[in-house]
């Protein structure tokens, strides 16, 4: 289950009420910055963009490959460990605005984490260390450490058990 706060609004849907949640100047800055971070090629400096101007804890080594979306209304809610990867045009939100309400949740993401191209990763849910993602998957709910997981919607396709016989049989 993905862990967000709910809330409920009046009159029209939640994204017309978009300033009343979070500061106009806030989102044009963070546009500006993720917009720079999506097109540079380089790694250190997004992790410094992420970390100084946006507020988002990104761990050692971890990188964001080119066009990778951060929420830009809410990126400090955003967490990731070390030496992850994050793949080709993933988008990862930490709102999510709908017609009668609007969600806020945290993204945890863990360390040595491989995020496959093209991933959505909505807010609320914890991707635990050594997960992998397959490209093109909608991470609606937690993944647990280890596990390798793909689809749309989001399934196990090997649970950590699994991907370390797997992997320890391909060494031999």
């Amino acid at each position: 289950m993905r862990n967000t706060n709910r809330y409920h609004v009046e009159k029209d849907n939640s994204l017309w009420q978009i300033y009343q949640t979070v500061s106009f100047w806030k989102v044009m800055k963070n546009f500006i910055v993720i917009q720079i971070g999506r097109y540079s090629p380089f790694l250190s400096m997004k992790n410094w963009l992420y970390r100084n101007l946006l507020n988002m804890k990104v761990g050692k080594k971890t990188a964001f490959a080119l066009m990778v979306m951060p929420d830009v209304m809410f990126p400090e809610k955003i967490i990731i460990g070390s030496n992850t990867v994050i793949g080709y045009n993933t988008t990862i939100l930490a709102h999510e605005y709908l017609i009668k309400e609007y969600r806020i949740g945290s993204v945890k993401i863990g360390d040595n984490v491989m995020i496959g191209a093209n991933t959505t990763i909505l807010p609320g849910v914890t991707i635990g260390d050594n997960a992998v993602i397959s490209a093109a998957t909608l991470v609606h709910k937690n993944v647990p450490p280890g596990c390798f997981v793909g689809g749309n919607p989001m399934k196990i396709i090997y649970t950590k058990e699994e991907m370390d016989t797997k992997f320890s049989e391909d060494l031999f």
